[in-house]
């Protein structure tokens, strides 16, 4: 079985979004694959994804409001055969408390290793719609090259 751990900065809108549509494209396909979530800040350590996050995922017929945010740990490097970011700050994060193989989310999809953008930065819901349609394109094509061995 290949593990995924998809990180973001507080683990409450990007990775929870990407962690939700990985498992659901999984079960979806009958793929034998473990997904989780991780925030490389501790700030938000055991709250929900936000409600934004929340609303775009159910509005794409995922739920992904049991899941809770925590920081990433050290544990991690072992437990995960692939951790992926959401933009190039969480890698030099990550790269900074010695983690190695970090790929960014935005080398799948066709985005030219675009970062995913915090959706706070887009004024209102819009930028949680465009975040989600971003991170569906590059989850699912990073899954199929997980499953291809192709990273």
């Amino acid at each position: 079985m290949k593990r995924i751990l998809f990180v973001c900065l507080g683990n409450i809108c990007r990775s929870p979004i990407a962690e939700g549509i990985a498992r659901h494209y999984s079960q979806l396909h009958h793929l034998s694959i473990q997904v989780d979530s991780a925030g490389t800040s501790s700030h938000h350590k055991g709250e929900p994804p936000c409600v934004h996050s929340i609303k775009v995922a159910q509005l794409h017929g995922i739920d992904i409001s049991s899941q809770f945010s925590r920081p990433v740990s050290q544990k991690d490097k072992n437990t995960f055969d692939y951790i992926v970011v959401m933009d190039r700050q969480n890698k030099k994060d990550l790269e900074s408390m010695g983690f190695q193989h970090v790929h960014l989310i935005g080398d799948f999809g066709g985005y030219e290793g675009k970062d995913v953008p915090d959706p706070y930065f887009f004024p209102g819901f819009e930028g949680f719609e465009k975040v989600y349609d971003m991170i569906e394109d590059t989850v699912t094509d990073l899954i199929q090259k997980v499953i291809d061995e192709s990273i």
